[in-house]
């Protein structure tokens, strides 16, 4: 039998420490049944050959083991493999390599390799000896190693004050905090989690809340564990009270009403979630009164940290209401002794002084000065110096180190308040030009497409202003997930290596779906029962050309339609398109509209945000299944009742109704009977567009102007004018929130041998993208008698929006909605405004790449409307629309 003796190399891996190395005799590894060595538990087989007599040790075998772990690894076996570089002996090709210190240098070198893996808990290195039969010794080399625990399932316990696990998983990620399952257990990640835990819960309210997390080994395999994070609420922190101490120029009230997230309830206050406090965000409101008293000249003016005083506990213990006791230093008021700019040496003083709003012997205001910062930024950041910074050096005038500088703009008298000297301590840093421009994620758009939007050159100056330019340009095109401005992942900009003074930009993009495919049938109220077939595009083949092809057909309405634009025609920023259809809509009650046409548009730049169009339109109108009442007003009073008859024959009209006809000018001309109701209107239409709208479907910022002009006098039948003056604004008001305000006027007028304009050119109202809580073509003037509504050639219309982002493709909209049409020899009168108020959900879908909308509305003016039955239109109505009313 082969005599076997052990020795241990043993090397202690410490967090934030080193490897040793010790030598210690050991007791040798217990001999199998049949008194063989073994390692890892497995029985060490006889050599194929011998090494040769007489040598010296030699590395006979070499095993990585997890004997803590039942020698089961949850990472491959090769995968330590390749981190190991110490070689057993090969005895089958009489290949023996030499235990020396080489190979002990060797396994030190593989067990700091193996600890820096981060794969382990705990690593050691034995050496065994195996005495081969012909004395010489041969070396078993073991890796003892136990893993890292392995996650397997992540669960939140208690958080139902928060919402639910998505909102968990949303606020790690903003933190770019991260648990995967199947990774490796990490107590870092774990104390962040519970940080992020408890921060949720302040912001709830539940500012004791205590968390904690319990590792629980699971089934199915070695070192995998279940973690589970408890959060134990405490009692939730009600503000009953806010009082502020030391403050005696300004009230608690004033001051109370500057904070944002820590107030008193109010009468809303179950919506606007007031009275809870939320620990975390007391200091951006103590900086919020801060900044208030700055502004009003108290540049010493200080916060401290609050005092809870509890008042009143709930006998479940679930709640206490405190009064927050805030501490105030105001100091004295100042006012402006002297101004200046120091560090600047690319732009002089003397430009860069009005941007800032101070003024001499007035009350110190720092937001007019943080105001002029930001101008100040823009400045340079438009000459390339990104780097740029300043901030105001405020010496008050009591101040020992206070001068008044060389360069003092003016100077106040020195008698009366307390003053300061204020001084613009500016950063220009160095200039930067463009290197490389890269599009990263525009799998389908082509790069040229976006490059012609960009306003950034590469090799020019390095412009943010024309960054910030661009990014509002593509998301304008619709064709990208909204661009965050502010968001760095999303414009990216790093410095060039090796090229002093050059920056490489990014612009990390998110396709969005521009194609919408339509096919089926379905019943509307205004088409009746149809089919459609279509295609429509923002960004045909990526190439930013827009297409619809649209076939529909129903009992009602007909539309084909063939129409293609082309944004940059022939390279340049010219819009070209066009437009052939062929419709039939009949409008229930009134008549049928059959209309065949073609549209021929041109547009170019005139400023930023800016285009000029002239199109040119061509279309032949047909009136048919014309309600008698238009004919004859006194059918309404007939037993048999009214009948739709055909302009094209008159056949079955009576010779007293065809001489009643011929005397009512209005069915004479405005329906050109004498014409078989054929209209032919041939128009030119310059137009001016400013758009600053941010995006086209879920807009939040800008403002556009539309102004327009159909001059119908290019041969044709019907000859008139039409001006429209179209605005719209935007205004952002929290980060969720969005306002927003339409006003539309419209005027059209007869020339030339027209005397009447035709019905179907004649101005209403109603419907989802005007007045939304009234049908279709249902405001507008009426026949007394008859309740038909004629149409007006004048119109206004207001609209106004209060949108909430519910999620990103969900928004729930607040509106109102004001409208008249007016006709000849009227006037606007504010008792004659049609007004529809209520709320609706809109929602984008991403595979039909069309918002839909749910409306609720209320109708408090809707006097002698009547709706498309010719019933008087109802107080309150609730209908399926899509698109936007603006």
């Amino acid at each position: 039998m082969p005599k076997f003796t052990a020795r241990v190399l043993a090397l202690t891996a410490l967090i934030g420490g080193c490897a040793s190395t010790a030598w210690a005799q050991a007791p040798s590894p217990a001999p199998s049944p049949r008194g063989a060595p073994t390692i890892c538990g497995v029985p060490v087989p006889p050599p194929a050959s011998l090494p040769p007599a007489g040598s010296g040790p030699v590395i006979y075998f070499i095993a990585p083991c997890f004997p803590a772990q039942g020698n089961v690894s949850t990472v491959e076996s090769q995968t330590y493999l390749y981190y190991m570089q110490l070689r057993p002996s090969q005895p089958s090709q009489n290949i023996w390599v030499p235990w020396d210190e080489q190979a002990i240098q060797t396994a030190i070198a593989d067990h700091k390799r193996l600890w820096a893996t981060g794969f382990l808990t705990d690593l050691s290195i034995e050496e065994a000896d195996y005495t081969f039969s012909n004395g010489v010794i041969g070396k078993l080399v073991t890796y003892n190693m136990e893993e890292r625990e392995r996650v397997k399932i992540v669960n939140y316990e208690g958080i139902k004050p928060i919402g639910d696990r998505a909102k968990v998983d949303e606020q790690l990620r903003a933190r770019n905090i991260e648990m995967r399952l199947d990774t490796f257990l990490d107590n870092g990640t774990i104390r962040r989690i519970e940080t992020v835990l408890r921060e949720m819960m302040a912001e709830k309210g539940f500012t004791n809340a205590e968390v904690s997390h319990k590792i629980a080994p699971i089934a199915g395999g070695p070192k995998l564990v279940n973690i589970t994070f408890n959060v134990t609420e405490g009692p939730k922190i009600k503000i009953r009270d806010i009082e502020f101490v030391g403050n005696a120029a300004k009230s608690d009230r004033t001051l109370q009403r500057k904070m944002k997230d820590n107030k008193t309830p109010g009468i809303i206050g179950f919506i606007t979630r007031g009275g809870t406090y939320q620990e975390a965000k007391f200091e951006s409101d103590a900086d919020l009164i801060q900044a208030y008293y700055r502004n009003e000249g108290y540049v010493q003016a200080q916060v401290g940290q609050p005092e809870l005083k509890v008042l009143q506990t709930s006998r479940d213990g679930k709640t206490q209401w405190v009064q927050l006791v805030i501490p105030v230093t105001e100091g004295q008021r100042y006012r402006v002794r002297s101004f200046a700019i120091d560090g600047n040496t690319v732009v002089k003083s003397e430009a860069l002084a009005p941007l800032f709003k101070v003024t001499v012997g007035d009350w110190y205001n720092e937001k007019g000065v943080r105001d002029g910062l930001i101008k100040a930024r823009e400045i340079y950041g438009a000459g390339g110096y990104m780097e740029f910074t300043g901030f105001p050096d405020i010496k008050p005038s009591e101040d020992p180190d206070a001068a008044v500088p060389d360069a003092l703009v003016a100077a106040a008298p020195s008698q009366g308040p307390p003053t300061v000297d204020v001084t613009m301590r500016l950063q220009e840093g160095k200039q930067y030009l463009v290197n490389r421009i890269t599009f990263v994620g525009n799998t389908t758009t082509r790069d040229n497409v976006i490059r012609r939007e960009m306003r950034l050159v590469e090799g020019s100056v390095f412009n943010t202003e024309a960054l910030k330019y661009s990014v509002r340009r593509l998301n304008q095109l619709g064709y990208f997930e909204q661009i965050n401005e502010q968001d760095q992942m999303a414009t990216k900009v790093d410095k060039t290596p090796g090229r002093d003074g050059s920056v490489d930009v990014t612009m990390n993009l998110k396709e969005q779906n521009r194609n919408q495919l339509t096919f089926g049938a379905g019943v509307s109220q205004y088409e009746g029962v149809f089919g459609q077939l279509g295609f429509q595009t923002a960004n045909f083949l990526g190439r930013g050309e827009s297409l619809t092809v649209s076939l529909q057909a129903g009992d009602r309405a007909q539309n084909y339609q063939l129409a293609f634009s082309e944004p940059f025609l022939f390279d340049r920023n010219i819009t070209g398109g066009f437009d052939v259809y062929k419709r039939s809509l009949q409008y229930i009650g009134y008549y049928t509209q059959k209309s065949t046409g073609g549209n021929l548009t041109f547009g170019f730049p005139v400023a930023d945000f800016s285009r000029m169009f002239l199109q040119y339109a061509y279309e032949q109108v047909r009136m048919a299944d014309l309600n008698e009442l238009f004919l004859d007003p006194q059918c309404v009073l007939k037993e048999e009742g009214c009948q739709s008859i055909s302009l094209n024959d008159l056949s079955g009209v009576s010779a007293d109704a065809l001489e009643s006809l011929r005397r009512n000018p209005f069915a004479f001309d405005s329906l050109l009977i004498g014409d078989g109701g054929r209209r032919t209107v041939s128009k030119v239409i310059p137009s001016f567009v400013h758009n600053t709208v941010d995006n086209p479907i879920f807009p939040n910022t800008g403002q556009r102007l539309s102004l327009s002009i159909d001059l119908a006098m290019l041969g044709g039948n019907t000859q008139f004018y039409k001006p429209t003056v179209e605005a719209l604004k935007f205004f952002r008001h929290t980060a969720r929130t969005t306002f927003g305000v339409r006003g539309q006027f419209q005027f059209i007028a007869p020339v030339r041998d027209t005397k009447t304009l035709p019905i179907f050119e004649k101005l209403f109202m109603g419907g989802e993208y005007t007045v939304r809580g009234f049908d279709i073509r249902s405001i507008g003037p009426s026949d007394p008698t008859t309740g038909l509504v004629l149409g007006g050639n004048k119109s206004a219309l207001f609209n106004a929006e209060y949108m909430v982002s519910i999620v990103s493709q969900v928004r729930l909209i607040f509106f109102y909605d004001a409208g008249q049409v007016a006709d000849d020899r009227q006037a606007f009168a504010l008792d004659q405004f049609r007004t529809s108020t209520g709320a609706e959900v809109r929602f984008f879908m991403p595979v039909l790449n069309v918002p839909f909308r749910l409306i609720f509305a209320a109708n408090p003016q809707r006097e002698g409307v009547l709706d498309n039955s010719f019933r008087p239109a109802k107080n309150f109505v609730f209908r399926f629309a899509v698109g936007s009313t603006f």
